[in-house]
This record gives C-alpha cells, structure tokens and sequence, in this order.
C-alpha cells in the first residue's frame, strides 16, 4: 500500500504512463512534423526555410524556457552561479556535438521518409554501445553484441534498395513484392509517391551519410556527457540551461553566419516561415524538454518500448499522408530493428552475489540540486545515458 502511495503522480495517473505517452507522442511527432516541413507543397528549394534558422530559434527557446525554470527553482543568483560555475565549459564539447547532430537531423530528414529515418536513427545505441565500451570501458553482455548485429543487419535492410532485394529474390524464384498488382498500377503509385514538392528533390545517399553522422555524434556527445557529469549533483534545468547556452554559438556562427549568411542576409532570417515550420521547432525545443523531464520517471525499457511504438507509427503516417511505398525489405527490417531494441534493453542476468558487488551505479541528473547527503549509494538511481539520449 505504501509503495502505490510513493509513485510520483499527476492528476491521480502515474508519471511513469505519462513518461511513456508523451515519449511516444514526441518520437513520432516531431519526425513527421520535421519531415513535412521539408517536403510541403508549395515550397522548393529555393523557397524552403533555412534549418540554420530553426536549429537557433530551438536553442533559444530551450535557454529561455530552462533559465525561468531554474531561476523559479533555485533562485535568480544561486542559478547564475550554478550555470557558470568553474566546469561549465566541460559542457561546451557536447553542445557542438549536439547543435551539428540537430543540423544533421534536418538533413535527413529533407532527404529520407520519416519511416526509414526513425529506423535508421536507430543506429545511435550502436555507436552509444561502443562509445560505452571505449570510453566508459563497460562490458556487453552476448545478448546486447547480438542484439547490435540484428539492429545492424535489420537497418542494412531497410536501406537496400529494393531492386537489389528483387534480384536476390528472382534468384531463387521468391516473390517479396507487398505492393502487388500490375506495371501500370505499380507506376501510378510511385508517381502518387512523389506528389510531395520535396519528395523530388530528396537524395537518398545524402540522407543517409547525414543520419549516420548524427548518430555517430548522438553516441559521442552522450558518453562523454556521461563521463564528463557522473558524480556531479547540479539540476536538470541547470544542465539544459548550460548546453542551450554554449549551442547558441556553433548555432549563429557556423549554422547561421558562415554556411547561410548571405542568402539570409539576402531573404531574411524568418524566410519560408509558417505554422508548419514553428510547429517543429516547437516540438523540437519543447519536446526536449518534456522528455528530458519525463524520462527520469520511465526506466530503460519503457523508454525503448515507447521507441518501437513510434517507430509502427511514423510508419503507417508515412503510408497514410506521404504515400511510402511498402516493401519486404522495409518490413523485414524494421522487424528486426524493433526485436534488437527490445533484446538491447532487457537487463542482463547476473548472480546476485557477484553481480551485486561488481555492479556500477550511474545517477540521473536530478530535478533539484543535491548535497552528497541526499544522494546516498543505498538509492539506486536509472541510467544518465536515458537523460543523455533525448538533448538533441
């Protein structure tokens, strides 16, 4: 009785289901928001929004937004020196990392369907795993090596072309059409498929160098993150507030001044502006924020459960309003992909003697600033890599 008592609630639900619904909602979301500002009619290339722009506004929101939080919570000059204390700039290495990983996601997602870059952004617990194991020098159980080979096997799926899966097939006189039906009915689909104005000018090779660059950041940037903060008690909105802080810069410098200053200078800095556009910046800056919040609350297996479920979403979205092609090879994969984030996450059995001894204890980074007194090594704590994940 007293157990159900100490669940953290919000109006009488527990904030674990809320983590896991809002996870969901947010995984799925913002893809198919950020995709279809990318590819909306009546927008080219010419006339499309800069991302520049986008990744900055979302910087700045999150500063804003994490500097009123943190200054309510702790007070306008405890917050001050707490986000410019003397290891703030320890945080300037994964902001960059962060800032281009955002740059990147735009990319990818102006060059990919939602539906193949959520399971391609999957390789991210690959490179998280093997930044873990070089850098933080953990060990993998057998079950998580496999489980990296199927999610590799099943992303290398997913982005074969399907004339190759065709060929391999007619070898063997095997049938892996899902579409069906005629040439002519064939061919009037993947015209409808590309009803889109974006959807012509997307370069499938550039989405994916430009999805395996962002996970290959996402890792790095969460590992070192994790080595960098391990031990340190500062907030959850101080935090947010130093990596929003040191992204302002690689932001308007890079992003914004050296590769988009002259046709911004041109065009202005809101061009091809809508409510599409600041609709995924929203959910982008906000969203952030809500699931950084939201994950202290689920642990490691609801988070990757609500992964997979945004995965079947953006999914059928992507059959429903983008017109995506099935193929077996997409089905075959993502099946694949969504049983390896599911046997990745399952904790590893170990005796309970030794593997109670030898067991190392990450903390979270907490809601509220801490004393060494208040976090003592008898409270168990879920992973930092779960915070780590979602600034991005």
């Amino acid at each position: 009785m007293s157990s159900q008592q100490d669940v953290p609630r919000l109006f009488h639900i527990p904030l674990k289901y809320i983590s896991l619904v809002t996870l969901t909602f947010q995984n799925s979301a913002l893809i198919l928001i950020m995709h279809y500002s990318r590819v909306m009619p009546g927008y080219d290339s010419n006339s499309r929004y800069f991302a520049s722009t986008a990744v900055l506004l979302n910087e700045i929101i999150k500063l804003v937004v994490c500097s009123v939080v943190a200054a309510f919570d702790r007070g306008p000059r405890l917050a001050w020196v707490e986000v410019f204390s003397r290891d703030c700039w320890k945080l300037a290495i994964p902001a960059c990392l962060y800032t281009v990983q955002n740059s990147l996601q735009y990319v990818a997602v102006s060059n990919l369907d939602a539906a193949t870059f959520q399971v391609t952004y999957q390789l991210k617990i690959i490179t998280t795993a093997i930044f873990s194991v070089t850098m933080l020098h953990r060990s993998l159980s057998p079950l998580k090596w496999m489980s990296l080979l199927m999610l590799t096997v099943g992303i290398a799926l997913v982005q074969l072309p399907h004339d190759v899966i065709s060929f391999v097939a007619s070898s063997f006189n095997l049938t892996l059409r899902l579409t069906g039906g005629s040439e002519d009915e064939s061919e009037t689909a993947e015209k409808e498929h590309h009803a889109l104005e974006g959807e012509d000018e997307m370069n499938r090779t550039l989405g994916l160098v430009a999805v395996l660059i962002a996970c290959i950041l996402s890792g790095l940037a969460g590992v070192y993150f994790e080595k960098v903060l391990k031990g340190t008690n500062a907030s959850l909105w101080v935090r947010n507030v130093q990596l929003s802080f040191f992204s302002l810069f690689p932001a308007f410098f890079i992003g914004v001044l050296m590769k988009d200053g002259d046709v911004i200078a041109e065009k202005g800095f809101f061009f091809g502006y809508n409510a599409v556009v600041w609709t995924a910046i929203g959910f982008q800056a906000g969203g952030g924020i809500v699931v950084a919040l939201c994950v202290n609350f689920a642990d490691n297996i609801a988070k990757n459960f609500a992964t997979s479920i945004s995965i079947l979403l953006s999914f059928v979205a992507s059959v429903y309003f983008f017109d995506f092609k099935v193929t077996a090879n997409f089905v075959l994969g993502a099946v694949l992909v969504l049983i390896a984030t599911y046997l990745y996450s399952k904790p590893d059995r170990r005796p309970s003697s030794a593997g109670t001894q030898n067991k190392e204890e990450y903390r979270p980074v907490p809601l509220h600033s801490t004393t060494s007194e208040e976090t003592s090594p008898r409270t168990p704590r879920p992973p930092l890599a779960a915070f780590n994940e979602k600034q991005q």
